[in-house]
């Protein structure tokens, strides 16, 4: 791997781009070259899971992946058909979730649940319509085969793009020990149960040799290029198991212009605190003096460091930050929920839900029960449901329901739409609503992925009202 990422393409050559297959591609979130093909069309693209190996900082370690970590970036149109075929040539059963978008329940990607685990030497094609924009991810949803390399960003562009930028950069963060078995206490947990300060903010409790930003560890960071006055578009995804981060670039603010994929009026900020799944769509304007600035990932709760750089192009100063020289900006001004108003607020009825659902997440339970000693949580189609969390635990835990996105409750009236919401730890409470519009078996699940496998787990199920 060289230190520097390659040249990305402009929005408008984003535009433009096609695969062989019908989707435009990148290895590794890196840029592109532009396609006289055309603008993407429907069409087919082929995932194979099998063991590779990743290099971290020359140091090549053994992995699963989908051939590069993270996987090919997936890029279409609003309303267009996702094709993928995936291969399995992994030593056990494996699948592909769609985080964020909201598909037929059986393309949904959950073993046992939405379809049969694909098995190793077979396939299984996923076929659906996306027709809300955003910035999304997919991964494997079989055990903790995310915690190893199987996952990519999946990015759908609206069909008039709103926002002006002159560039665009996907950055998935990361928590990583794969590999990593010579490293001592890698895989020590620090207990899930362990009683933080209360003033801590901390997602998870294991041990995790390094953190990556879009695979590459702190010694080897990606480079993002920007020219003096350029205004520059990140899409920031947090695809880690057990780590909540917080993000920020020295020298620059950030302009929120989405949370989960779902637009949000303007606001600016310092830093971002991501929950595992949460993702942060963010406009930086290329306006301090020329240089290279540190673009900073932080754990939240415990030790570790991750990095990117941002490089002005054509500047006179070229030399980079140290490894971990810290942004004055991770201790400013957070993104927070209740500053977050929607732009497209879900059409949600007049009048109160049709079903509420009150639950305690307490330790690695929601309600007091865990998957699979679970019961359902029964809804019916063109529902108005409201769940209401309050996490009585010393971690926080950002809870992701599948097939729908949903509205955070704020004193606004006009809270973030979104797919994954961090509650708080030791008495926060989070309330949302959804429209019960898309009938299936759905997970609702806490995306620590050891909790998850500690059964943090309940199944929305619809019925008949």
């Amino acid at each position: 791997m060289t230190g520097f990422a390659s040249q990305p393409a402009t929005r408008r050559q984003f535009l433009g781009l096609t695969a062989a297959a019908g989707l435009a591609l990148v290895s590794g979130c890196s840029g592109r070259e532009p396609s006289a093909a055309g603008p993407p069309t429907t069409g087919g693209l082929r995932l194979t899971a099998a063991p590779m190996r990743v290099d971290l900082a020359g140091h090549a370690v053994p992995t699963w992946g989908y051939g590069t970590v993270p996987g090919p970036e997936i890029r279409l149109r609003a309303g267009e058909v996702l094709r993928v075929q995936l291969e399995n040539e992994l030593t056990e059963d494996t699948t592909v979730h769609w985080h964020g978008l909201a598909p037929p329940n059986g393309m949904d990607g959950v073993p046992g649940i939405t379809q049969d685990p694909v098995a190793p030497g077979e396939g299984f094609t996923y076929e659906f319509e996306t027709p809300i924009p955003g910035s999304f991810m997919y991964h494997a949803h079989v055990g903790m085969q995310l915690d190893r390399g199987l996952y990519g960003p999946l990015v759908v562009e609206p069909r008039t793009e709103e926002l002006s930028y002159d560039r665009e950069y996907t950055l998935m963060l990361d928590d990583w020990r794969d590999g990593m078995d010579d490293h001592a206490g890698h895989a020590a947990p620090a207990g899930d149960t362990d009683p933080d300060p209360a003033d801590t903010v901390s997602f998870g409790g294991r041990a995790y040799p390094l953190l990556l930003v879009n695979g590459r560890p702190p010694e080897d960071p990606a480079v993002l290029e920007a020219r003096a006055g350029d205004r520059v578009r990140l899409r920031v995804m947090n695809i880690a198991a057990d780590t909540g981060f917080r993000f920020a670039i020295a020298g620059h603010r950030l302009t929120v212009t989405h949370t989960d994929g779902m637009p949000v009026e303007p606001t600016t900020v310092d830093a971002l605190r991501l929950g595992m799944g949460e993702r942060y769509d963010v406009l930086v304007d290329a306006a301090a003096p020329g240089g290279v600035w540190q673009i900073g990932v932080q754990p939240e709760g415990r030790g570790g460091w991750g990095r990117a750089l941002l490089r002005y192009t054509g500047s006179d100063a070229s030399r980079a930050p140290e490894v971990g020289e810290r942004p004055a900006e991770l201790a400013g001004q957070l993104a927070v929920y209740d500053d977050l108003l929607a732009r497209e607020p879900l059409a949600l009825p007049n009048g109160t839900p049709d079903r509420r659902y009150d639950l305690v997440l307490s330790g690695t339970q929601i309600g007091g029960q865990s998957y699979p000693d679970a019961d359902p949580l029964p809804v019916a189609e063109g529902e108005w449901v409201r769940f209401t969390m309050r996490n009585t635990s010393a971690k926080w835990h950002p809870m992701h329901l599948h097939g729908h996105h949903f509205q955070v409750l704020t004193a606004s009236g006009r809270g973030p739409v979104k797919d994954t919401v961090a509650v708080p730890a030791r008495g926060g409470e989070v309330t949302f609503d959804f429209l019960a519009t898309n009938p299936g078996r759905w997970l609702f699940h806490c995306h620590n992925h050891h909790h998850m496998e500690d059964g943090m787990v309940r199944l929305v199920e619809y019925g008949r009202r």
